[in-house]
């Protein structure tokens, strides 16, 4: 995922959740997917602090916003929750995409929301979303239900190398490392396919896989990345391949695998077999 589009509507760096659904965000979810208007209204604060497209938005429109991409019934909806963070005040953030389908028109809109709870409940208090864009088709294999805790909190990403390369050394294998965050759906993506049926077996019996958390913002761990020589001015998920010692065996540098919609299974597959021992 290309980093200009990302900092657009992504907020600060949370704490991340565990992997259990907020029941909030789910139910969000849910009204969008059925397109209620009456219930998405419901879930919003009437004094929310709202942008859409970069413009000033009021909760009313965005709840019909939302509830609209149903279109009547026709449109076929996707809902992803990326990202599940618990913020230092308490409130939730999180990260949401929806693809739309309708005919031959394939769309997706993502933003971001933080969530508050009030004396009524919990409801959005602020919120940040894109325009609707052009969603090109993807061959590789893409999550149903992404896992929020992909990427760990950025200041845990050293042990996490640290236990990688034991781990590496232990089962004499390499060691991949993935630089990107939980709001990068490429870097779902990409997890999704190491861990598919086409592809785990291959990973699990030549490489460890860890993920570092470069951070909402672009900031986090960009030491680590220079360490190893990774380039993340070109987008994420940026990739590293490691001896278990550290040495460098390879270190991406032109956004080789930035876009999962640039790349198949043949890609991954001709990577995994070049890196592995």
């Amino acid at each position: 995922m290309n980093k200009s589009l990302v900092t657009a509507i992504l907020l600060a760096p949370a704490l991340v959740l565990a992997q259990k659904p907020f029941a909030p965000v789910e139910s969000w979810k849910a009204a969008v997917l059925s397109g209620d208007a009456a219930s998405l209204g419901k879930l919003y604060s009437p004094q929310a602090q709202i942008k859409a497209a970069g413009k000033p938005s009021t909760a009313e429109d965005e709840a019909k916003f939302w509830a609209g991409l149903k279109a009547g019934g026709s449109a076929q909806l996707t809902a992803r929750i990326l990202e599940a963070n618990k913020l230092p005040n308490g409130e939730i953030g999180t990260y949401v995409r929806i693809s739309v389908v309708s005919g031959d028109s394939h769309v997706m809109v993502a933003g971001r929301q933080t969530w508050a709870h009030l004396p009524d409940g919990w409801k959005i208090v602020a919120a940040t979303r894109g325009a609707l864009v052009q969603e090109q088709p993807r061959v590789l294999p893409q999550p149903a239900t992404p896992n929020v805790s992909l990427y760990a909190e950025p200041r845990e990403a050293e042990a996490e190398l640290k236990a990688g390369l034991a781990k590496a050394a232990k089962e004499h294998k390499r060691l991949i490392l993935v630089f990107g965050g939980n709001w990068c759906y490429d870097c779902h993506v990409l997890d999704t396919t190491f861990r598919s049926k086409e592809f785990a077996p291959l990973v699990e019996a030549n490489y460890v896989v860890v993920h570092i958390n470069i951070g909402d913002d672009v900031k986090d761990n960009v030491d680590i990345a220079a360490r190893y020589g990774v380039a993340l001015d070109k987008g994420v998920p940026s990739l590293g391949v490691l001896e278990p010692d550290g040495t460098v065996v390879y270190a991406q540098k032109n956004g080789e695998f930035e876009s999962t919609v640039k790349i198949g299974p043949q890609d991954v597959r001709a990577f995994l077999e070049k890196w592995k021992r």
